[in-house]
């Protein structure tokens, strides 16, 4: 038989930020932030900035001051080794860290890498060009039963619910390389005809609703393994609010 998995404490989770863990217990690590996404926020949050730390220091390491450098380097250390500052919440701990490469940066006018533009997410590209593709093919303008907890059932993917007026028109199960995928063709009120994309990027995270706008406006957010792309003929920074709305209600 196989054992239970010991329950995953705050030391799993400040060593699994750290890099600290063996593959099996991050696995382990892994799965829990899965089914916990306030946590799984949080930790992302704390990977987040420590990645931003780790790029301050070594992007441009010949423009930052070797006393600043080395300064923000023993704070890193203190952090990652001894923990030194676990009286201090852990997300100002890392806050401090940042903020002196930040000040290192700002000596020569800028952040830098830091603050570079994300370019857009590939799932997100292809959900508008699926869109666009599907414009002179619509089903039928009748509404189908929403059923999320079917398709969550058949797929293991949590769908939002859908705000009051909205209908679905279509819903398409469609097998991809890291697990199946969903889309669904809406009625959406006010905003008129739209889609609603669930994938599995492949990676694990958490991003809050984000809008893009390349002839029809996107918005995304992900949760976990699972990332949504909510896309319509409407204004961009609309849609985001929206989206903020329906990734709310899968928590």
């Amino acid at each position: 038989m196989t054992p239970a998995t010991d329950p995953i404490s705050e030391a799993d989770l400040d060593a699994y930020v750290d890099d600290q863990l063996a593959v099996d217990r991050r696995i382990a690590v892994e799965a829990h932030l899965a089914t916990h996404p306030e946590t799984a926020a949080r930790v992302m949050t704390d990977l987040r900035m420590r990645n931003e730390l780790r790029l301050a220091l070594g992007g441009q390491p010949e423009v930052v001051s070797p006393r600043t450098n080395e300064a923000a380097r023993k704070l890193e250390r203190a952090i990652g080794r001894s923990h030194r500052l676990r009286q201090l919440p852990r997300i100002a701990a890392l806050g401090l860290v940042l903020c002196v490469a930040w000040l290192a940066h700002a000596h020569i006018g800028g952040i830098g890498a830091v603050n570079a533009t994300v370019s857009t997410p590939a799932h997100v590209t292809e959900a508008l060009t699926t869109f666009r593709a599907q414009k002179d093919r619509l089903p039928a303008k009748v509404a189908e039963p929403y059923r999320p907890a079917d398709i969550r059932a058949m797929t293991a993917i949590a769908l939002p619910e859908l705000p009051e007026g909205w209908s679905v028109r279509g819903t398409e199960i469609v097998p991809s390389r890291f697990g199946p995928s969903i889309e669904l063709t809406l009625d959406a009120d006010r905003i008129g005809r739209a889609a609603l994309f669930a994938v599995r990027p492949g990676t694990f995270d958490v991003v809050p609703a984000t809008a893009v706008h390349d002839g029809e406006s996107a918005a995304y957010w992900q949760i976990g393994d699972v990332a949504y792309v909510l896309v319509a003929q409407t204004d961009a920074k609309d849609l985001e609010l929206i989206a903020r709305d329906l990734a709310a209600t899968l928590y």
